[in-house]
């Protein structure tokens, strides 16, 4: 079972309501998953990056991509969606 969890929130910088919404939900699953032993690597990529567009696809934000997939694009998910969805990465 991996336990090492790669989270990359994408929006804009600076971040927009909805994208700080996206993180504050990632953090807050975060912090629950690392009570459980879990190790979190969360980073902040901008959706206006070039690099960030072709290894995505990602138009619309905010996004959350975990371990290079993206799970969540151009709406603001609930720090419970984001934990089941790392959950569910993990299984």
């Amino acid at each position: 079972m991996v336990k090492n969890v790669k989270v990359e929130v994408i929006g804009v910088e600076p971040p927009c309501p909805r994208c700080q919404a996206t993180k504050k939900a990632v953090d807050e699953a975060a912090e629950r998953l690392r009570k459980a032993g879990i190790s979190l690597e969360i980073e902040k990529l901008n959706v206006l990056s070039k690099d960030v567009v072709s290894r995505y696809g990602v138009l619309v934000s905010p996004a959350v991509a975990v371990n290079g997939v993206v799970k969540v694009m151009g709406r603001v998910p609930t720090a419970e969606e984001i934990q089941r969805i790392i959950e569910d990465t993990l299984k």
